[in-house]
C-alpha cells in the first residue's frame, strides 16, 4: 500500500512504524473473513482493512470525526486478523496508534470521557477494584440483572506453597484476578510447586498497562509498564528463570514492553529482558511435561471429563500459542468436545464489555453457542476476563484451565 504521511507523523517513531505497517498492507481481504465485527454488522468499515483505510487516511493529513472514532472503537483488538494476514500485518499495533491520534483530534463526550476515565482508575488499581468488587458481592441481590452477571461466585483460593525451591519464577498477580478469580494463581503455584518450580510474587509490581494502553492513555500504560520492569529487574538479575502470567490479556502486554519502552532512557535493556523473560503458564508447563507426566501418573483423580475449551484471543492471535493447553488437557485425561469457529471472540475483550455491550452480547451468544453444541460438563479458557464473560451467560461452570490441571495432580 503505497502512503504518503504528513510530515510531522513522518518525523516520529509511531509515524514511521505505522508507515512500515500500511506499506506491508496488500488489502487482499482476506481478514474480513475472520473479523468478529465484519461478521457481525456487514460493514466493511467495521473490518481491518476499512479501518486501516480509515486510519491511512487520519495519517495523511485528513481530519478524523465521530464516525471515524466509532469504527475503531467498535474493533475488538482480537487480532484474529494477524492470524490470518498472509502479509505479517501489524494490525493491533497500527490501531493502538490509530485510535490514539483519533482520540487527539476527535476527544469524547463527558460521559464517554468519565467512563473511560474510571475504568482507568478503578480497573488497575488492585486494592480499590477488589474492594469495590466485594461490596458489589454483598449488595448484589439489590443490583441489575447486567450488573449481577458481572460479580461472579469467587471460588477459595486454597493454599499457596512456600518458595523451597533453587528454581523460582515471578508472577503477574494482576488487577482484577486476584478479587475475581484468586483460585487461578494459586493453582498455578501448587501446579509448579510439584514440578519443582517456586512462584514468587512481587508485590511492588501492579498492572500490567493493557486497560489504559487500549483506552489510548498511553503515558499511564508506560509509567505502568515501567513500574513492573522497575519490581522485577531485581529478581531477574538475581537469577529469576521468568515472569509467568495466567490470564493471557495480560501476558500479550508483557511481551510487548520491550516494544513499547525501547526508546527510554534507563529502560531498553531492562524491558527487552523481560519481555525475553515472559512466558505464559501453559509455555512453563508444557516445557515440564516429562515431570508432569508422572505426577498426572500418580494421581488417583482421573474421572473423564468433558471439556470445551476456549482458546482466548490474546492467546491464540496475540500470543501466537495455539494447541498446547489441549494438549496438556489431554494429557491430563480430560476429553476435549467440538467448538466450531473457535477462531472467533468471546466478546469480552478487555473493556469492551462494557463499552460495546450490544456487540459483546451479540459475540457471546454466538460464542456461547459453539461451546455448549458438544454437551461439555465444563468450559475451560485461558483469561479471567473472558471467563467471568462466558460464565456470566452460562449455566455450564467455566474454570481456567490451569485449575484443572492442577486437580489431576496429587500434592507433592
Amino acid at each position: 500500500m503505497q502512503t504518503n504521511l504528513v510530515q510531522s507523523l513522518r518525523e516520529t517513531a509511531e509515524g514511521r512504524e505505522a508507515d512500515a505497517i500500511l506499506r506491508s498492507c496488500v488489502h487482499c481481504g482476506f481478514c474480513l473473513a475472520t473479523c468478529p465485527t465484519y461478521q457481525l454488522l456487514g460493514d466493511e468499515l467495521d473490518s481491518p482493512r476499512g479501518r486501516i483505510y480509515l486510519m491511512k487516511q487520519v495519517l495523511e493529513g485528513a481530519l478524523p470525526t465521530a464516525k471515524t472514532q466509532q469504527h475503531l472503537d467498535r474493533c475488538l483488538t482480537c487480532r484474529a486478523c494477524e492470524s490470518t494476514c498472509p502479509s505479517g500485518v501489524q494490525y493491533g499495533r497500527l490501531v493502538d496508534i490509530g485510535r490514539h491520534l483519533v482520540e487527539e483530534h476527535v476527544g469524547r463526550s463527558g460521559t464517554s470521557s468519565l467512563v473511560r476515565w474510571a475504568l482507568r482508575k478503578l480497573v488497575p488499581n488492585r486494592a480499590l477494584f477488589g474492594a469495590a468488587f466485594r461490596l458489589g458481592r454483598v449488595v448484589r441481590p439489590l443490583l441489575p440483572q447486567s450488573l449481577q452477571s458481572k460479580l461472579p461466585d469467587v471460588r477459595p483460593a486454597g493454599p499457596w506453597p512456600a518458595p523451597r525451591h533453587a528454581r523460582k519464577m515471578l508472577l503477574l498477580d494482576g488487577c482484577v484476578q486476584p478479587a475475581m478469580a484468586p483460585s487461578i494463581n494459586a493453582a498455578t503455584a501448587r501446579l509448579l510447586d510439584a514440578l519443582g518450580i517456586s512462584l514468587i510474587r512481587v508485590r511492588s509490581a501492579g498492572c500490567c498497562g493493557a486497560v489504559s494502553h487500549h483506552l489510548s492513555a498511553r503515558e499511564e500504560a508506560l509509567a505502568q509498564a515501567r513500574r513492573n520492569v522497575d519490581a522485577w529487574w531485581p529478581a531477574i538479575r538475581a537469577g529469576a528463570e521468568a515472569v509467568v502470567v495466567t490470564a493471557s490479556g495480560c501476558g500479550t502486554m508483557v511481551q510487548e514492553y520491550g516494544h513499547l519502552l525501547g526508546h527510554e532512557v534507563g529502560y531498553v535493556d531492562k524491558a527487552l529482558e523481560v519481555s525475553r523473560s515472559f512466558r505464559d503458564v501453559s509455555q512453563v508447563v508444557a516445557a515440564e511435561q516429562s515431570s508432569l507426566a508422572k505426577l498426572l501418573r500418580k494421581s488417583s483423580n482421573s474421572v473423564p471429563t468433558r471439556v470445551a475449551f476456549h482458546s482466548p484471543c490474546s492467546l491464540q492471535h496475540g500470543l501466537k500459542i495455539r494447541g498446547v493447553v489441549e494438549s496438556l488437557l489431554t494429557a491430563a485425561g480430560y476429553e476435549l468436545t467440538y467448538v466450531p469457529d473457535g477462531h472467533l471472540c468471546c466478546g469480552s475483550a478487555g473493556t469492551y464489555s462494557l463499552l460495546e455491550p450490544e456487540l459483546s452480547g451479540r459475540l457471546l451468544a454466538n460464542k456461547l453457542s459453539a461451546l455448549q453444541s458438544d454437551t461439555p460438563e465444563l468450559i475451560a479458557t485461558a483469561n479471567v476476563g473472558c471467563l467471568t464473560h462466558i460464565q456470566s451467560g452460562s449455566a455450564i461452570p467455566v474454570r481456567h484451565w490451569i485449575e484443572l490441571l492442577a486437580d489431576r495432580v496429587a500434592p507433592v
